[in-house]
């Protein structure tokens, strides 16, 4: 049974447990303001030593400083977690960003995101934001899941997240 408990600093040493790899068939690109789909056939492999350390150093610096955290756990195991990041964005600084999300290759389409997704928004609400914006990495099956979640493009794309990943589909969700 997957239990859901809100995560503390210490537990980023879990975050090694997610396997994040993924056959990727499609991704999409933004062209002209629309969504385009490019074939991309291949595998995305599990976390690098590095990527590890930036994933890690990221998830304890959003809870350093009022951020939250939500983990699915299969027993001790962590198969799932999202990240609500701190900091306010948006013109009327009423957006809280979905910082990061993943869940488990064997543990996907079995509610466990939307289950993350769902605690996520209970506590953006509660922090007072209107939306989640959400910069969501390129492939059909992320941008699929944010916006069978409710989430959609957005026309406002917040520099400051474009420039640290241009090629990712930004969205916001109503709250």
């Amino acid at each position: 049974m997957i239990t859901y408990q809100f995560m503390t600093i210490d537990q980023s040493c879990k975050l090694k447990e997610i396997d994040r790899s993924e056959a990727i068939d499609l991704i999409y690109e933004m062209r002209d303001g629309k969504l385009s789909t490019i074939e991309a056939n291949h595998e995305c492999p599990n976390w690098t030593h590095d990527m590890l350390i930036e994933l890690e150093d990221r998830f304890r610096f959003e809870l350093e400083h009022g951020g939250m955290a939500v983990g699915a756990f299969d027993g001790e195991t962590l198969v799932g977690f999202g990240v609500l990041a701190h900091k306010f964005r948006g013109a009327n600084q009423n957006q809280l960003q979905v910082d990061l999300m993943y869940v488990s290759r064997k543990y996907r389409r079995q509610g466990i995101g939307t289950r993350i997704m769902k605690e996520i928004i209970t506590e953006a609400q509660k922090k007072g934001a209107k939306y989640l914006y959400i910069s969501s990495t390129e492939t059909q099956s992320a941008v699929s899941f944010y916006r069978s979640n409710g989430s959609e493009i957005t026309d406002t794309v917040d520099e400051e997240l474009f420039v640290k990943e241009p090629l990712d589909i930004h969205m916001l969700k109503k709250l």
